[in-house]
């Protein structure tokens, strides 16, 4: 299958159309960006890694029942996946207090929450991705409240999926971002499973393996990226 026209170009990703209407060229980049894209950089290799691990990880999500866009990893930095009716969205499962959460609600940072928070945000970046309640997703008429509550669930089995996969490895997973889409009447998991999208500690120490390291300057940002994926995808 060839690479078309260029169809979208985010954050993280260019996605590109080709000769199937049903399948889109998703092409990682290896530019990063953090503090509402205020600070800008580049990250050697982080377009291969984090398709190599987006790509192990919605394996591992499919063999437990959870449909993804995902269908073929075809460059070391592309995949082909389902062009789906994206949902705006985002998102987010908290397993241990870190970034906003910690903000927010002063808490400590680092402490385990008692269950997870699942939390919503509106992708919209000219509003700066404002966070969401329940009521404003389904009376704004972002999500229907059924298509809602299939989220909720899926986000739900995702985490339990993840963190224990997570965990094996030695790693805490400690938040992280989900998309979803529709394609008929199923939904799908969209975009990314990636350090961009995580927040991965080190769980006996809390060494930071994430894009925290890029966005709080803690160096040495490439190789806890290779670190985590060869972790992950041994």
């Amino acid at each position: 299958m060839k690479k078309g026209k260029l169809l979208y170009e985010g954050k993280a990703k260019r996605i590109y159309r080709t000769d199937d209407p049903a399948v889109l060229w998703a092409e990682f980049k290896d530019s990063a960006t953090a503090f509402d894209g205020d600070k800008k950089g580049t990250i050697a290799r982080k377009g291969e890694l984090n398709a190599a691990m987006s790509a192990h990880l919605f394996a591992v999500l499919e063999r437990a029942g959870v449909p993804t866009h995902f269908l073929e990893q075809v460059t070391e930095r592309a995949h082909l996946i389902r062009n789906l009716t994206m949902i705006p969205v985002e998102i987010v499962m908290r397993n241990v207090a870190a970034g906003s959460l910690v903000k927010r609600y002063a808490l400590e940072r680092g402490l385990i929450l008692k269950k997870p928070i699942l939390e919503y945000y509106l992708k919209d970046d000219s509003l700066h991705d404002p966070m969401l309640n329940r009521n404003h997703v389904i009376i704004l008429g972002y999500c229907t409240e059924p298509k809602l509550r299939r989220i909720e669930a899926a986000a739900v089995k995702i985490n339990r999926v993840l963190r224990n996969y997570f965990r094996k490895r030695g790693f805490a997973l400690v938040d992280f971002k989900l998309e979803f889409g529709t394609r008929g009447s199923r939904l799908y998991l969209g975009d990314e499973i990636s350090p961009d999208t995580c927040r991965i500690w080190e769980a006996k120490t809390g060494e930071v393996f994430d894009k925290d390291r890029f966005r709080f300057d803690l160096g040495e940002v490439e190789s806890h990226y290779e670190e985590v994926v060869r972790r992950l995808t041994a």
